[in-house]
């Protein structure tokens, strides 16, 4: 059986649109040649998957198949495209940082696409938050959930950069590292907790991720100045760095610090706003 008025929808649509955006730009990706890299790979599983798993719910959804499934459809598919928004963004700023070049055109143009393929899925985040207002129940379908997983994978991409060589030589940078691994480790247990139902045998929890995520903006703050600071000290781009080498990735995990803190920032801020509006009700 299937639903003729699904595909009509204007959500629906989207998601055709979006599922041909990431399909070129991975075509465009593999056409322009493998790269020995885990930023290529990493760019390149985020639109594979990210494709499969949108042209899945709208097979789903025409087929009526996505109400015979045992969880909540709604609250999987607005996980979903807060996820894919997430990974779509960190590789619309990691393949043009470092595969594109003035004049590698099929890299520039996967480079579009990739910021295409971001602001579409922030798009449909957007149009179904507004259609489902109210509804929306998961931890991982709400803005707290997104900025978490936002921070785990940006955490990721730092780890992926990090070479032994890199913080070995001042204990600064050492610091940073432990900042890195440390604000890791208690996102991800956030939330797990927080998905498996577990919070309410903490006592304070919410005071608990407040905190957390204050001291975790404040730590990200520290690693934010001290990183560039031992890292480029005496430090310049070596004359035959050439492509990806090891000067490469040690801004890759500058600016992914950068753009961590502010998550932090930001997500601290929408914890306390989210208790005070709550509480002013």
């Amino acid at each position: 059986m299937v639903d003729l008025h699904v595909i009509t929808q204007p959500l629906s649509i989207l998601r055709v649109i979006i599922a041909i955006l990431v399909c070129t730009t991975f075509s465009l990706v593999a056409s322009a040649g493998y790269f020995p890299s885990p930023y290529w790979a990493w760019c390149m599983f985020t639109w594979c998957f990210c494709c499969f798993f949108t042209l899945l719910i709208v097979i789903l959804e025409f087929t009526t198949l996505n109400t015979k499934l045992p969880f909540a459809w709604d609250d999987f598919t607005t996980a979903f495209s807060m996820l894919a928004s997430v990974m779509c963004l960190t590789a619309s700023i990691v393949y043009p940082t470092f595969f594109a070049c003035n004049i590698c055109y099929r890299q520039i143009g996967a480079s579009v696409l990739a910021v295409l393929c971001c602001a579409a899925y922030f798009l449909e985040v957007d149009l179904i938050r507004k259609q489902r207002a109210g509804e929306i129940r998961g931890f991982l379908s709400t803005y707290a959930g997104m900025m978490k997983m936002m921070e785990t994978f940006v955490a990721c991409l730092i780890f992926t950069s990090l070479e032994a060589s890199h913080y070995t030589k001042y204990s600064g940078l050492q610091w940073c590292v432990a900042v890195y691994s440390l604000c890791f480790i208690l996102a991800l247990l956030i939330i797990l907790l927080t998905v498996g139902q577990l919070t309410t045998l903490l006592p304070y929890s919410e005071k608990m991720v407040i905190a957390y995520n204050l001291v975790a903006a404040i730590m990200y703050l520290t690693a934010m100045v001290i990183w560039p600071i031992y890292s480029f000290k005496n430090n310049k781009r070596p004359s035959d760095c050439g492509y990806l080498c090891s000067w490469d990735k040690v801004v890759m995990v500058t600016m992914m610090t950068i753009f961590n803190f502010c998550v932090y920032v930001a997500d601290s801020i929408y914890s306390l706003w989210l208790v005070y509006h709550v509480r002013t009700e």
